[in-house]
């Protein structure tokens, strides 16, 4: 269904915040305990706030969808920009965006086996930090003997360094608003 809305059914915690946030948009006196998350499936960073009596750990995985009652939460407060995210919340983000990486790894392989050129001059895999060239036609040739099954496959049979990490790296960078093209996350 092209333009429906995309929500996020789960999402990790960044930060518990227990007074609140305090914004020009809600007003100084209405704070409510709240929780900033990112979204496991489009990397929606969201407020939320919590029901009474609720404990968080950082990178708790929580129920955000609209399907079945929310047992930690009342109701998302809504989309927040990177900016808008705490110190802590930032901190958290790299670790975060590993542990869904590593549990979607198939997700984004697939991305290795599949992406295609942005433009005349520039190939989707370059977007990736550390990818230029000889890395984009290295994976070109290899991904057309055999599609790569995993990071590790992709690492040995290419030579590079760590490709979780640059996944993990594009996303905070797209998450941060600092790229024009969005590969990984959701577009506002």
């Amino acid at each position: 269904m092209e333009g429906a809305k995309k929500y996020e059914d789960y999402a990790y915690v960044l930060d518990y915040l227990p007074r609140g946030r305090v914004s020009s948009e809600r007003g100084p006196f209405k704070t409510e305990p709240t929780i900033q998350l990112i979204g496991e499936t489009y990397f929606t960073l969201l407020e939320a706030a919590v029901q009474v009596d609720s404990s968080f750990e950082l990178h708790e995985v929580v129920y955000v969808g609209k399907e079945k009652p929310r047992d930690k939460i009342t109701h998302v407060i809504g989309r927040v920009h990177y900016d808008d995210l705490t110190s802590t919340a930032k901190s958290e983000l790299p670790s975060v965006l590993e542990i869904i990486a590593a549990s979607h790894e198939e997700r984004f392989v697939r991305f290795f086996n599949i992406a295609q050129a942005i433009t005349p001059r520039m190939h989707a895999l370059e977007l990736l930090p550390g990818i230029g060239k000889k890395y984009m036609w290295k994976i070109l040739e290899e991904r057309e003997k055999k599609p790569f099954e995993s990071f590790e496959d992709l690492q040995k049979r290419t030579g590079i360094p760590d490709p979780l990490k640059k996944v993990v790296n594009r996303i905070q960078e797209e998450l941060s608003g600092k790229s024009k093209y969005s590969i990984f996350t959701r577009q506002s």
